[in-house]
């Protein structure tokens, strides 16, 4: 039973362990980042119904919602145990020869449908197993809100859409559940009881019917509970978020050379000479630019070691954005500080993916240099964190105090909650370009990005989710449907097809790369 973002279960020949582990850490990392989280079971055995309440506790508590927990784990429930039933619906109605789509064969169907099942109930669990039949318990943070989704892989019917409508209607017109109980309801499928006493939840801690809703999309039935953050915890986080931008200004600014290439860069009447001379005098830059234009993106039929000539070949929007990523690095820390060089090992990565995305799909020279950028920056707020000294943390603290913020609210922040709002504040203090500011906020949500900058933002976003992916962090499901229409994406195989070949590709570049350092060392 592997977990990543996903955990997959299943009931019948095969043994179900009696405990499944929460990763805890991977938990508070989905909360943080705002990346969705999924369960996939076939079955939905009892060890997955307690994992997912389990699962639910860290969630809501990295988030400051404890309080939901009871309300959402039942409706988490019901949700799930619902698909579960919808699934067995369909192989028992393949089973009797009957369609679900015939009002004459879904009376006769649900006749005995309930005792049948449940007199047989492994038969049924391991036909839905064998068919491929999945429910899927996601969880999200995004856009100040907590989004809870329960998925299964039989779309719903017209008449099933009809009469679940129909209980919802009614169950809202209820003022208490002992009011709802007293009526008669419809139980011959089980589920109408428990959808009134699912919105009797959600009225409790004050969620509108808008916040609810369950409908039929390619092929899968959702189920999606969206809850509106706490604003206490989202103005503490902002608070926070301030006082912290605020303090960044402890920390050192571009070096002098930066700003002076960046200044040349302004300056209409500098020559390209001038630049190439001005980053010589720097042999890291000078370093990094000559990796930068002997790398497989521009695909050269030979090296290229004189540096007027890879200063025009990279051009002023490619040297101006190196220099933000240079000279991030030189203020947050290189990727030689083993603190952090797995953030920054990803950021590369993500780089690497948004720049090949942008050439595959958007082929313009602005969107590929700064999708580039945007990729080695994403993450720039999280290497903010791994880059506090411990007197800009004391100051924290005690403007915790002083404001009467909880303990969890630093704690949020420093696990890298708002991290991405915070590295846009900062990239904006730094004067960084607005498509670089966006791609750099909305890394892990683009539902707010503005039209005019999304094309950058969305390579970033997608860069991102596929490096996920590939770490296991996240689910195909979870990555925005918008942004893989946006590059006519339409199936999880192609998505995995854009992996496979680059996650080559970077790998291969690596190698050349480290390979060619050696040899330099060699002859020094």
């Amino acid at each position: 039973m592997a977990y990543g973002p996903t955990i997959k279960s299943w009931q019948g020949k095969q043994k179900v362990p009696s405990e499944i582990q929460v990763d805890v850490s991977k938990v508070k990392k989905a909360a943080h980042n705002g990346t969705p989280l999924t369960i996939t079971t076939y079955t939905l055995p009892h060890d997955i119904e307690v994992y997912m309440e389990e699962v639910l506790k860290v969630f809501l508590h990295e988030l400051g919602q404890d309080r939901l927990k009871d309300y959402l784990s039942y409706c988490l429930r019901e949700l799930a145990v619902n698909a579960k039933k919808a699934n067995t619906k369909r192989v028992y109605f393949d089973e009797k020869g009957l369609s679900l789509d015939n009002p004459n064969d879904y009376v006769a169907g649900m006749t005995d449908f309930k005792k049948d099942t449940l007199d047989n109930l492994n038969h049924y669990l391991q036909l839905q197993k064998d068919k491929g039949y999945y429910i899927k318990i996601m969880y999200q943070a995004k856009g100040g809100s907590i989004m809870l989704e329960v998925r299964n892989n039989a779309e719903i019917t017209k008449e099933e859409y009809v009469r679940i409508h129909d209980k919802l209607a009614r169950s809202r017109a209820y003022a208490s559940l002992e009011d709802a109980l007293s009526q008669v309801l419809d139980d011959s499928e089980g589920a109408g009881l428990g959808l009134v006493i699912l919105v009797m939840m959600l009225k409790k801690i004050g969620i509108t019917e808008d916040c609810f809703d369950i409908y039929g999309e390619s092929s899968e039935t959702i189920a999606r509970i969206t809850v509106p953050l706490d604003t206490t915890n989202i103005e503490n986080l902002a608070l926070l978020s301030d006082e912290l931008v605020r303090h960044i200004n402890i920390l050192p600014q571009f070096p002098e050379n930066v700003s002076y290439i960046q200044s040349l860069i302004g300056d209409p009447e500098a020559k390209m000479v001038d630049i190439a001379r001005q980053i010589s005098t720097d042999p890291s830059l000078t370093a990094d630019l000559l990796k930068l234009v002997n790398s497989a993106q521009f695909m050269l039929s030979k090296r290229v070691d004189n540096i007027t000539e890879a200063v025009k070949m990279v051009g002023l929007r490619g040297i101006r954005n190196l220099l933000y990523s240079y000279g991030t690095q030189k203020v947050l820390g290189s990727e030689d500080d083993a603190d952090k060089k797995h953030l920054w090992d990803k950021s590369y990565r993500v780089a690497f993916y948004a720049y090949n995305l942008a050439k595959n799909f958007k082929p313009k020279a602005n969107i590929l240099d700064d999708a580039y950028v945007g990729g080695i920056l994403h993450d720039m707020g999280q290497i903010v964190f791994s880059s506090v000294h411990p007197e800009l943390l004391d100051n924290i603290n005690h403007f915790c105090s002083e404001k009467g913020l909880p303990a969890q609210s630093l704690e949020s922040l420093s696990a890298g909650l708002n991290h991405a709002e915070i590295g846009a504040r900062i990239a904006e203090k730094w004067n960084f370009p607005e498509g670089l500011v966006a791609a750099i906020r909305y890394h892990h949500d683009v539902t707010l990005v503005p039209a005019e900058l999304r094309d950058v933002a969305y390579t970033v976003y997608l860069a991102n989710a596929i490096c996920d992916l590939q770490l296991n962090v996240i689910a195909f499901e979870g990555i925005d449907e918008a942004v893989l229409a946006n590059f006519g994406i339409v199936s999880k195989n192609q998505v995995e097809k854009i992996l496979e070949q680059f996650s080559e590709a970077f790998d291969r570049e690596r190698a050349q790369a480290s390979d060619s350092l050696k040899r330099a060392q060699a002859k020094r």
